[in-house]
C-alpha cells in the first residue's frame, strides 16, 4: 500500500523470515467480511511487482527512536522518516525450553510438529483458540488429551452450545474426506533439499495462515483415526521427565475409555503432565496452543513506548505509538482508541491485514499532512473462518463481550448442519455466530450495524419458516 502511495520513495521491509506473506484470492463477501488465502512467497515477487521496494532479510537488534535509526542483527544501520512496526506475535509457552513442549504459531514450528507426530502414540494438547481446534480435528493415529481451562472448547470463538454442537464431528469416528484446499502448500524457498533445524522457540516464523494444516500429514502410528479425551476446567500444573516421574512414585493413567474407569497406565513414556485436576498423564509430546504475546522486545530498550494492558505498543485511531512518526499494525499493537460498540481487537490474519493497510493509508496521510477518517473495517468486528470443515462466521461481540448481564441470547439449531445464534440488547442485535451454510451473514451484519429495533419480530427472527434475508433486503 505504502510502495503504491508513494512510487517514488524508497521502501524498506526489513523481515528476519527469507519468504513474504502474499495475501491472493481476495474476496470481499460483505461489507465487513473477508475471505482470503495467505500464500508464502520468495521477497523478490514483491520487489518484481514495486520497483521502490527493497527488501532486507535480516533480524532487528534495535531501535533508536531519538536517532531515527533501525540496527539489524547483521550489523547495518537504517535510517527512517516513517517506520512501521508489525513485527507480530510470538506463541505463549506453557514452559519456556523444555525441549517436549511444541508451541505451534509458524511454518517452522508446523514442521517441527509434523516430524514428532509421525513416531507418536499420544500427546497432549494445551489451549483452547482457533489452533487448538484446527489440531485436535485433524490430528489422526494418535490419542490426543485436550487440556483446556474452560467448560467447553473453542471458547475464544463459541459458547458452550457451538461447542457442543461441533463435538459431534469430533467424536464421529468415521470422517468424511477432507474437502480439497486450493491454497498453495507453505514451504520456505530452498529449505526442502536440506534438513531444517528445529525452530527454537526464540527464532520467530511467520505466522500461519488460516488453512495452515492442510497439507501436512497429521498422523501418528496408531491405526485407528480419532482418538480425543478433553479434560476441562484444568491447565498444566507440572511437567516431569521420565526419570522424574519414575522417583516421583506416582500412577499416570491409561487414555480413559469412559470417563468412570480410569486405570493405570503400565507404558513408560518420555514426557509425564501432571494437571490442575490431580489426573497424570504420560505422552510423546506437549503442544502448546495458549496463544499468542506481542513481539515487542526488540523495540523497547531504550525507547519509552505507552504500553497496553495485553503487552502490545499501544495506538492511537491513526495507527500511531506513542512516539513520532513510529506506527505500529496487527499482533504487535493494542487498539487504544474508544472502539466502534461492535468492535474489539482479536489477533487475527483479517485484522492483521485490514489494520497494515490501513496504516499505510494513515502514514500517507500524516506525510501530506491530510486528514483521514477512520477505516471502516472497524465499525464491526467481523471474521469468516473453518472449523471441522463448518463455515464458520463470528460478527459484533459474539459472545456478548462487554455487554453485562443485560443481554439475551437466541439459538437455532439443526444437528450436524447449522448453528445459528444471536446475541441481543434492548432489542437490538450486538452480535451472532453462524456455524454451517446458513446464508445469514449479510443480513445479519446489516442488522448489527443499522442497529434497528428488532423487538417486535421476538423468536421469530430466527424461525426457519420466516425468510428473514427477504424480509430485511
Amino acid at each position: 500500500k505504502l510502495a503504491a502511495e508513494f512510487p517514488s520513495e524508497d521502501i524498506l521491509l526489513i523481515t528476519a523470515s527469507p519468504v513474504i506473506k502474499a495475501i491472493t484470492n481476495f474476496k470481499q463477501v460483505s461489507k465487513t467480511l473477508e475471505e482470503f488465502d495467505v500464500e508464502e512467497r520468495p521477497s523478490s515477487v514483491l520487489e518484481k511487482q514495486y520497483p521502490n521496494i527493497k527488501v532486507i532479510q535480516s533480524g532487528v537488534k534495535q531501535l533508536k527512536s531519538d536517532e531515527r535509526k533501525i540496527f539489524t542483527e547483521d550489523g547495518k544501520e537504517y535510517m527512517y522518516e516513517k517506520l512501521c512496526l508489525c513485527a507480530g506475535a510470538k506463541p505463549k509457552l506453557i514452559f519456556e525450553g523444555n525441549p517436549y513442549v511444541l508451541g505451534i504459531r509458524d511454518t517452522d514450528s508446523a514442521q517441527a510438529f509434523q516430524k514428532n507426530l509421525a513416531q507418536s502414540e499420544r500427546i497432549v494438547v494445551v489451549g483452547n483458540g482457533g489452533i487448538a481446534l484446527e489440531l485436535v480435528y485433524e490430528i489422526q493415529g494418535c490419542e490426543v488429551i485436550w487440556a483446556i481451562k474452560d467448560k467447553a472448547i473453542g471458547n475464544t470463538f463459541f459458547d458452550a452450545g457451538a461447542a457442543e454442537f461441533l463435538i459431534q464431528k469430533l467424536t464421529a469416528e468415521n470422517r468424511e474426506t477432507p474437502i480439497e484446499c486450493k491454497r498453495t502448500k507453505y514451504t520456505t524457498e530452498e529449505s526442502e533439499e536440506k534438513e531444517r533445524p528445529i525452530a527454537a522457540s526464540d527464532k520467530l516464523g511467520s505466522a500461519l495462515g488460516p488453512d495452515w494444516h492442510e497439507g501436512l500429514h497429521l498422523k501418528g502410528t496408531k491405526e485407528f483415526s480419532h482418538k480425543v479425551h478433553i479434560e476441562t476446567l484444568c491447565e498444566v500444573k507440572k511437567i516431569y521427565s521420565q526419570q522424574e516421574f519414575i522417583q516421583l512414585q506416582r500412577t499416570s493413567l491409561t487414555f480413559p475409555k469412559e470417563e468412570k474407569n480410569v486405570e493405570p497406565d503400565e507404558v513408560l513414556w518420555p514426557v509425564y503432565v501432571e494437571l490442575t485436576n490431580g489426573r497424570i498423564y504420560g505422552c510423546n509430546f506437549i503442544v502448546s496452543a495458549t496463544g499468542v504475546v506481542p513481539n515487542v522486545k526488540p523495540f523497547l530498550d531504550g525507547n519509552s513506548f505507552a504500553i497496553g494492558e495485553d503487552g502490545g505498543l499501544k495506538v492511537d485511531k491513526h495507527m500511531h505509538t506513542s512516539l513520532p512518526d513510529i506506527y505500529a499494525a496487527g499482533d504487535i499493537c493494542t487498539a487504544s482508541w474508544e472502539p466502534s460498540p461492535v468492535w474489539h481487537q482479536m489477533r487475527l490474519w483479517t485484522q492483521a491485514r485490514q489494520m497494515g493497510w490501513y496504516a499505510a493509508k494513515c502514514m500517507a496521510a500524516d506525510t501530506l499532512g491530510e486528514s483521514i477518517d477512520m477505516d471502516f473495517c472497524f465499525e464491526l468486528f467481523a471474521h469468516v473462518t473453518k472449523f471441522f470443515n463448518y463455515k464458520v462466521v463470528v460478527l459484533g461481540k459474539y459472545n456478548a463481550q462487554g455487554l453485562g448481564l443485560d443481554h439475551e441470547l437466541m439459538l437455532r439449531c439443526t444437528k450436524g448442519q447449522e448453528y445459528v445464534k444471536v446475541v441481543m440488547q434492548n432489542g437490538r442485535m450486538m452480535g451472532a455466530v453462524l456455524i454451517g451454510e446458513t446464508d445469514l451473514e449479510e443480513t445479519f451484519e446489516n442488522l448489527i450495524l443499522n442497529q434497528m429495533d428488532l423487538s417486535y419480530y421476538g423468536e421469530d427472527l430466527l424461525n426457519p419458516d420466516v425468510d428473514i434475508e427477504d424480509y430485511f433486503d
